[in-house]
Order: structure tokens, then sequence, then C-alpha cells
């Protein structure tokens, strides 16, 4: 594995959990009691991370979490993003017992969501200039044009970045989520930018040299990418749909 020097991504190099500020009781911490006695921590030793798991596991809520780490809007969008809509407290509770390492702090970056996307763009669109966005505003594009146009154009990598994002294939087609590899490829390349990004996309997680940390509702581990369930369920799948079809309807014809 090439060595990466101390003032390229990855920076946020760890994060760790402070027992003492954690309500065992209170959303977000009862999602994760069972990590609570072991000294829960996450490490971050590429410039790209996937958390992957199962809906329900936890892998929204850390990424909520270390967007308030990092500054951000907890809503989405950057540090500088004032929206209006209100936001749960509880991912903020589970950033303020939270203690990161840093090497260098970085707070410029974005923190997508899927949830609160169009918003966000609607803020871009009355602060920023159309120009930066292609000469169009970005409620006027397509959910998946919009989030290329804010990712390619608008952000870049002149300056140290975190980039957080929550399921961005809800945004992109088979086709964008291979451009977006591309896109993911020149942010690394920079040396400026670490990204952490949560996915079922078995496409986005297939990314070279990242780190994919598997979410079970139990534990949070690494994982090769062929040994997740989205590869082995998508392979599957294509290879023999057939068999897939004959086990979730053999129950028709008793039923009929």
């Amino acid at each position: 594995m090439t060595s990466l020097s101390p003032l390229q991504a990855p920076f946020l190099k760890m994060i760790t959990l402070l027992p003492e500020r954690a309500d065992v009781g209170r959303f977000p911490f009862d999602r994760f009691a069972h990590l609570l006695d072991d000294e829960f921590s996450l490490s971050f030793e590429r410039p790209v991370t996937f958390l992957v798991g199962d809906n329900g596991t936890g892998k929204s809520t850390i990424l909520e979490a270390i967007a308030g780490l990092c500054g951000f809007n907890p809503g989405g969008g950057s540090s500088d993003h004032l929206l209006d809509r209100s936001v749960e407290r509880g991912p903020s509770l589970l950033a303020e017992a939270l203690r990161p390492s840093w090497l260098p702090k970085v707070s410029k970056g974005f923190f997508f969501r899927a949830d609160t996307f169009a918003e966000v763009a609607g803020y871009i669109d009355e602060v920023g200039s159309p120009a930066v966005q292609g000469g169009q505003q970005l409620d006027l594009q397509s959910h998946g044009e919009a989030f290329f146009a804010v990712f390619a154009e608008r952000f870049g990598t002149r300056e140290r970045c975190m980039y957080l994002l929550d399921e961005p294939e809800n945004a992109l087609s088979p086709s964008r989520q291979l451009a977006f590899l591309r896109l993911l490829r020149e942010w690394e390349q920079s040396g400026n930018a670490q990204m952490i990004i949560a996915t079922h996309s078995p496409i986005l997680m297939s990314y070279p040299g990242a780190v994919i940390l598997a979410f079970d509702g139990a534990t949070i581990e690494p994982m090769e990418y062929e040994d997740t369930e989205h590869y082995r369920v998508t392979k599957g799948f294509l290879s023999n749909p057939e068999r897939y079809y004959s086990e979730l309807f053999s129950d028709e014809g008793a039923s009929s």
C-alpha cells in the first residue's frame, strides 16, 4: 500500500466515543448500545471510505455525526449553509460524544443528504451564481444533473475538503455512478479530499483502494468488496434471476 503524506487525505484519522458523554437510553446511543462497553472507535486509513450495511444499522447516524464534527449543517450542505429546516437533535448529541483525531483539521467540504438535497440546491441557487452551476439553476435540473453540477463544478480540490455522502446513488443512474467513480478518482489523486460515503450501491463500493466498513447491527468491521452482501446478492441475482424468482414467488401456487 502506497504511503500517504501526513498532510494529504485522510485528514480525519479516527473518531472515538467518550463514554461519559453517552446516554445509553437516548437516541442515537441506544442504536449503538452494543458497542458502548468496548471503547468504540472508527479509523479512517484511506482517502475513500464506504459505510455499508442493511437499513437501520447506523450508517447515516454515524455519517451525520461526522458532519457535525466537520462543522457542516446537519441538514446537508457545508458550514456556510444556513438552512431553515428543523433537524432532530439526536445526531448532534452523538457528535458531541465523539472525539475526532485530525491531521490537519478540515472544515471545508460538503455533506450530501439525498432527502434534503433539493433544499440545499435551492439555497445554493439563492446565494450563488448559476454560471458556477453550468449556466442553469440547480432547481431546473434533474436530481442527478444537479448533483453533478454541485460536485463537479462548484466544489474542487484546491483546498483540503471533506466530502460526506449519504446514499448518493439515489440521485444517479448506473452510468452516472460510473462517471462518479471518475470524479472520486480525481479528488483522491489531488491529495486534498477525503470521502466518507454511506451506500448500498455495489458499483460505488467497488472503487479501487477504498476501505469498506460493514455495519451489521452488532459490529462495524472492515470487509472485502466481494464479501459484502451487496456484491453477493447482486452477482447472484444477475447470474441466475430465475432462481431468485422461484424462491420469492414460491407461495403463489399455494395461495391461488
